[in-house]
């Protein structure tokens, strides 16, 4: 079973920046793809942005270009750099690995939270 722990959300301005990061720890052989999803209240839970196993990236058209996301050498640490902050990003942000013929795993998510 994979543990996913996430850290770094908080409250920043408009035009800000802010980094969060997800740590993977126990049965981490074998995750493929891990990704950031997002909700904000009242709404849908929604895909921010991915990454392989061979840094394959997507991004949400919201995002792109202001939302970097990245994976370290052990394929553990999975960070998204958020810059250009605007308050439409503010929500809970939830990390996501997937292995192949396993449930998908998520964290407890971290709270973002953008001031206009």
């Amino acid at each position: 079973q994979v543990q996913l722990v996430e850290s770094g959300g908080g409250l920043v301005q408009a035009g800000g920046s802010l980094r969060i990061s997800c740590v993977a720890s126990g049965n981490i052989f074998g995750i493929n793809v891990m990704a950031w999803y997002r909700q904000a209240p009242g709404r849908q839970r929604e895909l921010v942005a991915s990454i392989t196993s061979e840094r394959l990236t997507t991004y949400a058209d919201s995002v792109k270009g202001r939302f970097t996301i990245s994976r370290d050498n052990t394929k553990t640490t999975l960070t998204l750099q958020m810059n250009s902050l605007k308050p439409e990003d503010t929500a809970t942000y939830y990390c996501k690995a997937e292995k192949i013929n396993h449930l998908p795993a998520w964290g407890q998510g971290t709270q973002v939270t953008v001031s206009s």
